[in-house]
């Protein structure tokens, strides 16, 4: 038996969900497709476990430093069991919210099962456990006027030699720890493997990170270091620019260079990679590759016109997967838009923010330094210290840096290293994106006192040499005279 449909959407993560839910409330009927659990890794095993984890050691932290408040408490005891009891109580509050039950209120057909595509309009659903309410998929056939893949990614394991050997945790696998590891070694320096370096040094374990390259690789070098002095001050050992050469069980790594570091646990966070095996894309003439399928910047697929892919899945041309759940949520704009109006809409990374939500955290907008300098800028760098405001020095933490990016008046890139520094850059993602100018930024007024201060002082730091140079001061001194 065949079934039609206006939309089949594959994978109940963010970027499907948020899919599913506009074009269902629109009135199309639409099938969501999902082999595991409704809300996909963000949801189970990715951004809300990580951050209730996160909540827990940085209260542990700020237990610890109470000291210096005037402030004697003793040593934060650690219930492991109970830390977990939370973090598995934080999915459970949100899980409503992403659940069968609520798609098929909004008008969705939420079908438990494996999609694969038997030609490029028709999806096979193969046999899967009914999932909250819904309906299992065997055997079942679908035909859809348009299909949505929200898929995701996986965590991606390295050929380290002995690896394969070797028991070893992922994001996929890490929350189920039924006691704390006693030393947790991690391997990769990236978003995950920071957060989780972070939070388990909170929870009272010993971490060793070693990064082949340089940890946050990918965010401002300047601001990375601050939080490599960060994290370094906490205890969490840092090795960077050596490789791993082998793994033994134990876990042990075995670096390049010879030396051997043993742990009770070992975490793998080298990446992640698009999980694309199961749906037989050949079949769906969709081409992909490693990095995901391959895509226009409206997101539909360079070789089906009738599919669409969004989230980690998706590769689109000159920008490359981005897999952030913030970045999926946007590409559901972008395929609601295209598929369901059949109106132009391109994706656009210039302001596209990322943040690593360790303490303090990292978070990044647009270009860094070295990448406008290589994009043919000459940039202006506008800096102000966390230390230089009042906030921060109320509160005893100094630690944090704003970095502003800035050419022909405008803001090209910000980063920001400081306490809750992803709510910080909401304001320089949208100057980015509207192309505000950088005089209206230094004019902008911000309550007092608040971390934010400091981003306005870099951005009015543009104007000092030109404020106080002779020129003004000589017109300043004329109008004084004047009655």
């Amino acid at each position: 038996m065949t079934e039609r449909f206006d939309l089949a959407v594959i994978g109940a993560g963010a970027g499907g969900l948020s899919v599913t839910a506009v074009a269902a409330r629109l009135g199309l009927r639409v099938a969501l497709i999902e082999r595991g659990t409704m809300g996909g890794d963000c949801l189970n095993t990715g951004c809300v476990p990580s951050k209730a984890l996160l909540a827990a050691a940085h209260l542990a932290e700020a237990a610890r430093g109470a000291a210096r408040f005037g402030i004697d408490l003793p040593a934060p005891a650690i219930a492991w069991a109970r830390v977990r009891a939370h973090v598995r109580g934080v999915i459970a509050d949100i899980a409503p919210a992403d659940s069968a039950a609520r798609y098929r209120a909004l008008g969705a057909e939420v079908i438990a099962g494996t999609a694969r595509f038997l030609d490029p309009t028709t999806l096979a659903v193969d046999g899967a456990l009914a999932v909250d309410g819904a309906l299992a998929g065997t055997d079942r056939r679908i035909v859809a006027r348009r299909i949505v893949i929200a898929t995701g990614s996986r965590p991606a394991v390295p050929p380290i030699p002995g690896l394969d050997r070797t028991a070893f945790l992922t994001n996929e696998t890490l929350f189920d720890l039924a006691d704390p590891p006693a030393h947790l070694l991690i391997l990769g320096g990236g978003p995950v493997g920071l957060e989780m370096a972070d939070a388990h040094a909170g929870l009272g374990c010993a971490v060793t990170v070693v990064e082949a390259g340089r940890i946050a690789g990918k965010e401002d070098p300047e601001l990375a270091a601050g939080l490599r002095a960060a994290l370094a001050a906490r205890g969490i050992a840092i090795l960077e620019g050596v490789a791993v050469a082998a793994v033994e069980p134990g876990p042990t790594l075995v670096l390049a260079d010879g030396r051997r570091i043993a742990g009770s646990h070992l975490l793998v966070a080298t990446g992640r990679r698009a999980d694309i095996g199961s749906l037989a894309l050949e079949a769906g003439g969709v081409r992909a590759s490693a990095a995901g399928i391959a895509t226009d910047r409206g997101l539909r697929s360079l070789t089906n016109r009738r599919v669409f892919a969004v989230g980690d899945i998706a590769d689109p041309a000159g920008i490359g997967p981005r897999a952030f759940t913030h970045a999926a949520s946007y590409h559901a704009g972008i395929v609601i838009r295209r598929a369901v109006f059949r109106l132009p809409a391109r994706l656009s990374d210039a302001a596209l923010p990322r943040v690593t939500y360790t303490d303090p955290e990292l978070a990044q907008v647009g270009l860094t330094e070295a990448e406008a300098r290589a994009a043919g800028h000459a940039p202006q760098i506008l800096r102000w210290p966390l230390a230089e405001t009042d906030r921060a020095r109320a509160e005893r933490d100094p630690v944090g840096l704003v970095k502003l990016v800035v050419a022909r008046g405008r803001v090209l890139g910000a980063g920001i290293l400081a306490p809750h520094a992803g709510e910080m850059i909401g304001t320089w993602t949208l100057a980015i994106a509207r192309r505000v100018p950088l005089a209206a930024l230094a004019g902008m007024i911000v309550p007092y006192p608040t971390r934010a201060e400091a981003a306005v002082r870099a951005a009015g730091s543009a104007y000092l040499d030109q404020l106080f140079a002779p020129r003004t001061r000589r017109l300043a001194a004329l109008l004084a005279r004047l009655p």
